[in-house]
């Protein structure tokens, strides 16, 4: 319930756009979904190395750089072939491609950065870092993964 009044905030606070683009109301569900799975992901790694003793707070930045990479080229590889999926499945135009893509990418790379980062926070400051896991990580990446999207779709479209 909190999850979805702040995406449909955010949704509704750029209606203007989307009445121009009605095609991209078609893929928010992809891209919440994705960067959900993502950042879902590298919080149920993480958790599990700093259950394990593998992982502590003061590993942060090794923790950040490894995820960095991994979300990059996650992100890339998905990025090409959403691009693809648009154009070729869906037939959009060019741009409405790129608007998707470079979303997804943004999205997943901020995903895995927001799961790998929460639940490590959480233990340093006294919390169950398995409370961070999926429900918490999701409502954030959700919010952010729209704002993305219309950042991007507003300013490659010139909305």
């Amino acid at each position: 319930m909190i999850s979805a009044t702040f995406t449909g905030k955010i949704i509704a606070s750029f209606e203007d756009a989307l009445s121009v683009y009605v095609v991209l109301t078609t893929f928010i569900p992809m891209l919440m979904d994705t960067g959900g799975n993502a950042g879902g992901q590298a919080s149920v790694t993480l958790i599990r190395s700093m259950s394990l003793g593998d992982v502590e707070f003061r590993d942060i930045f090794k923790v950040i750089w490894k995820e960095l990479r991994v979300s990059l080229l996650c992100a890339l590889t998905l990025g090409v072939v959403v691009f693809a999926k648009v154009i070729f499945i869906d037939q959009k135009g060019p741009m409405v491609a790129l608007v998707v893509a470079v979303s997804i990418v943004l999205t997943i790379v901020i995903a895995k950065l927001v799961g790998c980062t929460l639940p490590m926070l959480a233990k340093r400051l006294g919390f169950d870092p398995a409370v961070m896991a999926s429900p918490f990580i999701t409502t954030v990446v959700d919010a952010l993964s729209l704002l993305v999207y219309f950042a991007v779709a507003t300013h490659l479209l010139n909305l």
